[in-house]
């Protein structure tokens, strides 16, 4: 399993995926990388068409989510996996860039990646999950004691060989990815997923959009509603962004939540300060779905708690059943 060429990954199409999926939910959701990597410096790396809508409210949990630290830079993409993410968190990080967390509860796929490396706040961001595991391929030193106190569970790729296969067609770091069966475990199930998003029938009120764009300082997301599709296409940095079998990436919702962006006490090799996003706290967010905007205000009390979005009217705010993006954009 020492190399793995874009051929090998393309094996991952839906028809695969699907002759698979029984199988595949029942051993996936526990896949783990702890943050051990303890020979890295800087980053942690260490040189190494949408599916049918999901429920997300009524399965019982039977596991713990998989959260996978999946690479955004433009060496990385087309990115493989993130199609089947439950959830996908967009996040700044160091020089303006941007990193993805995906989710997978209820249909883990084949391959994941390229995955990459941990953030400080992705600890808080993930305190909402019970044990969830943290997949991811390293972390910087000073980083590594509080995952370690974190209440998840972490495996490096030392530790799970089999879990972790590098890519022949892709430099190091863009070329670490995941499969989530090699490590069997109990399926995770929607009921997992303790996000707080509620899902529903569309609210009304909003105002029709046909795209928004969020911008970070080295990267963009933009969303372009598609009615054929009944999703929002997704664009990366002006160009459409696929899976690695060629299908466009697309979400039922999309979040803008607005947040704090902080300095945090690390700082990658370069000297560059690792970006911290707040997640716990309240402020405003934008609500995508059905073709139409919904000004929302977010609010998560405690780090044990998922995310409320709450409409004008002052009621909850159902999002369209599928797969999620958040989108963090700095509110500071």
């Amino acid at each position: 399993m020492a190399g793995m060429g874009r051929q090998t990954r393309g094996r991952g199409t839906r028809t695969a995926r699907r002759a698979r999926g029984a199988a595949l939910v029942t051993m996936a959701a526990a896949v783990a990388l702890a943050a051990g990597c303890t020979t890295g410096s800087g980053t942690g790396d260490n040189g190494r068409a949408p599916e049918p809508a999901r429920s997300h409210s009524t399965a019982p949990a039977g596991g713990p989510v998989l959260a996978v630290k999946v690479d955004n830079a433009p060496e990385a993409r087309p990115q493989t996996g993130l199609e089947d993410a439950d959830v996908v968190y967009a996040e700044p990080v160091e020089g303006g860039l941007s990193r993805l967390m995906a989710l997978y509860a209820t249909e883990p796929p084949q391959e994941v990646g390229p995955v990459r490396s941990a953030r400080e706040s992705d600890l808080e961001l993930l305190r909402q999950f019970d044990r969830p595991t943290l997949a991811f391929s390293g972390a910087q030193r000073k980083l590594l004691p509080l995952v370690d106190e974190a209440p998840l569970r972490a495996v490096t790729p030392g530790d799970a060989p089999d879990a972790y296969v590098r890519a022949d067609d892709r430099r190091a770091p863009h070329n670490l990815y995941l499969r989530p069966a090699e490590l069997p475990a109990e399926p995770a199930g929607a009921g997992a997923l303790t996000t707080g998003f509620t899902f529903g029938d569309s609210p009304g009120g909003g105002r029709a959009e046909s795209s928004r764009t969020v911008d970070y300082p080295a990267t963009s997301f933009t969303f372009t509603w598609s009615q054929s599709r009944d999703r929002w296409l997704v664009s990366l940095d002006g160009s459409p962004a696929r899976s690695a079998d060629g299908g466009r990436l697309a979400a039922a919702t999309v979040v803008v939540q607005h947040v704090t962006v902080r300095e945090s006490a690390f700082r990658d090799f370069r000297g560059s300060n690792s970006p911290y996003v707040e997640s716990v706290g309240s402020g405003r967010a934008e609500v995508l779905r059905d073709g139409r905007s919904y000004e929302a205000t977010w609010r998560r009390g405690t780090p044990e708690e998922g995310t409320t979005f709450t409409g004008a009217d002052g009621g909850g705010l159902d999002f369209a059943e599928g797969q999620v993006w958040v989108v963090f954009a700095d509110g500071s």
